[in-house]
């Protein structure tokens, strides 16, 4: 692509995004509505999808790897990418997407946040 066309793409494609932008809210923020609770669940995926959403909401203090994902099952592993594309770029933090998602995310850190060697 010539550089003259570069910018004339690059515009296209952010206004086909941002045309796109309320079903991408809307279908993550179904998904996360179907993830919290398994997150909020003592298992195996639960733990997954628990760091995930920690990882989310400050990949900092909570770090998470993403092979990870591999252990999920199908759906949940699709609700996961929907969440990841619904944050790429958040008018909102992600537990200001849902209700009570404050005290959510505190049971979250409760359950899933790694712990300081004793």
């Amino acid at each position: 692509m010539p550089p003259s066309d570069c910018i004339p793409h690059a515009l296209s494609e952010a206004l086909t995004y941002l045309d796109r932008r309320p079903a991408i809210v809307s279908a993550g923020t179904d998904a996360l509505r179907r993830l919290i609770p398994v997150a909020l669940r003592p298992t195996g995926q639960g733990g997954v999808i628990g760091r995930f959403l920690l990882g989310l909401y400050n990949g900092q203090d909570y770090p998470f790897d993403l092979t990870d994902l591999r252990r999920l099952d199908l759906a949940l592993f699709d609700d996961c990418l929907q969440v990841l594309q619904m944050d790429f770029q958040p008018e909102v933090e992600v537990h200001g997407r849902v209700a009570d998602g404050q005290a959510i995310w505190a049971e979250l850190v409760i359950l899933w946040a790694p712990r300081e060697p004793t």
